[in-house]
């Protein structure tokens, strides 16, 4: 799978939060959380409310093109038991850091230590993605392609995120994702869906995608120069017309979130399918309703320039 580097974004609104309490006005919702931090600031693009943003003038041809490949169907890449999905830990501020080696994208990974202990879960298949948040320094750390070496880690690549900063990646660097972004932070989780609402983009992939990327990507995985392709980091919603009365349950809850907050190209892989967290209490029956939306139900946001630097 074609590879790396990664992103994320700015500032507080505590100010303005504080103004409107004041004058009586409804508090926003209260933005998505792992282990007892908010992943990423409200202003964060993974946080962002797209519900009303414009249409960007080439979504026709971009949907035509991601629908050319067979798959024209929402997929839920997770489910199964907890087999399906990648899977993510929480540790305390107190674990041990353990040395990482790189052996391949070394030179646009952040260096370890990590405190990665040696229990964590891998996610099945080829992919081998490990994903750690830690309590109190509200820090994520994300290996790709991870196996057990020495007293640590080898890992393809690695990347460190802040979750208290809306700060991006180098410009070109991966991270343990194709297009150098947070994948924790893209998941669908069960905890979030039990509590009836998700609060921010989810992770998607499509089987092609062109030499370019959108910010919050900050790197492309790509050489093909079609613009009708999909550049990492561009931005889709469900459209507002689309009707989400027929569907129940934990489908319901995330295609509300697809109209408000959209997802995000993150990597190169099966078309329309988007990732969630592997839990074992997901309902396959209830996920393969999103089966039925189509990928023409779906426009894509209009977001920012396509970079297109080294990948």
């Amino acid at each position: 799978m074609p590879r790396r580097a990664t992103a994320v974004l700015v500032a507080t609104g505590a100010l303005t939060a504080l103004t409107l309490a004041a004058a009586g006005a409804p508090a926003a919702p209260r933005g998505p959380a792992i282990g007892g931090c908010t992943v990423f600031p409200a202003t964060n693009a993974w946080n962002r409310d797209v519900s009303h943003d414009p249409v960007d003038s080439r979504s026709g041809a971009y949907i035509r093109s991601i629908d050319s490949h067979g798959n024209r169907f929402l997929h839920a890449d997770f489910g199964g038991g907890g087999h399906y999905g990648i899977p993510y830990g929480v540790v305390p501020r107190t674990q041990a850091r353990v040395p990482i080696r790189f052996t391949d994208y070394g030179d646009e990974s952040d260096p370890g230590p990590y405190p990665i202990p040696p229990t964590a879960r891998v996610e099945e298949g080829s992919d081998r993605h490990v994903l750690i948040a830690q309590r109190g320094t509200c820090r994520i750390f994300e290996l790709y392609n991870a196996h057990r070496s020495g007293r640590g880690w080898a890992a393809s690549s690695g990347a460190v995120f802040d979750m208290r900063s809306n700060r991006l990646r180098h410009e070109g660097w991966t991270s343990a994702d194709a297009a150098g972004l947070s994948i924790l932070a893209g998941l669908a989780r069960y905890d979030e869906v039990r509590g009836g609402a998700i609060r921010h983009a989810l992770r998607f992939t499509v089987s092609e995608t062109q030499r370019g990327y959108i910010h919050p990507a900050t790197h492309l995985a790509s050489s093909r120069t079609d613009p009708n392709l999909p550049p990492m980091g561009l931005r889709l919603r469900l459209k507002a017309s689309y009707p989400v009365g027929r569907f129940h349950g934990e489908a319901r809850t995330i295609l509300a979130a697809l109209k408000r907050y959209g997802m995000i190209v993150a990597d190169n892989g099966s078309d329309w399918f988007i990732t969630g967290a592997s839990d074992r209490r997901w309902n396959d029956e209830d996920l393969d309703q999103l089966k039925r939306v189509p990928g023409g139900a779906f426009e894509v946001v209009r977001s920012g320039r396509i970079r297109h630097g080294s990948g």
